[in-house]
């Protein structure tokens, strides 16, 4: 049985499901979600909220991370740490993020095996439907091993 990294977030950060965001893929360290247009998501000029484009991003970004180590949840707790995001162009329109996990997991789960809190980036590209990167987030996440 799989783990729906979608259903999962949008289950458990209720924001991201206000926001109408969807999944359309989570797998191999991988995410892809899209939000949609809708006249009270926008901003003065008509496009999506900085902050609407910014939970995309970061619910893409946590999906990433999900799909690669969600089965280490019984073990430790991901908190994002920092994101740095970039508003390259005006967004219009759907928008969708594209997160991808740049740490392996070996290399993420060395560190935690070591008794270490590991940190990792996973990079998210924004589109627009011309396929125009429109924003580019980085979020820093680690892992907290869980109390005993």
């Amino acid at each position: 049985m799989s783990f729906d990294v979608g259903g999962f977030l949008l289950q458990t950060v209720p924001f991201a499901r206000t926001l109408g965001i969807t999944f359309d893929f989570a797998g191999d360290g991988r995410a892809i979600c899209r939000l949609p247009d809708r006249p009270d998501l926008h901003n003065h000029v008509g496009g999506p909220h900085a902050g609407a484009l910014f939970t995309l991003a970061e619910s893409a970004s946590g999906a990433a991370m999900l799909s690669a180590l969600a089965d280490q949840l019984s073990r430790a707790v991901p908190l994002a740490t920092t994101a740095v995001i970039h508003y390259r162009k005006l967004a219009m329109g759907e928008v969708v993020a594209e997160g991808r996990l740049l740490a392996s997991r070996e290399e993420v789960l060395a560190d935690l095996d070591a008794g270490k809190r590991p940190e990792f980036d996973v990079a998210v590209d924004v589109r627009n439907a011309d396929d125009v990167v429109v924003a580019a987030l980085t979020v820093t996440w680690t892992l907290r091993p869980n109390r005993a």
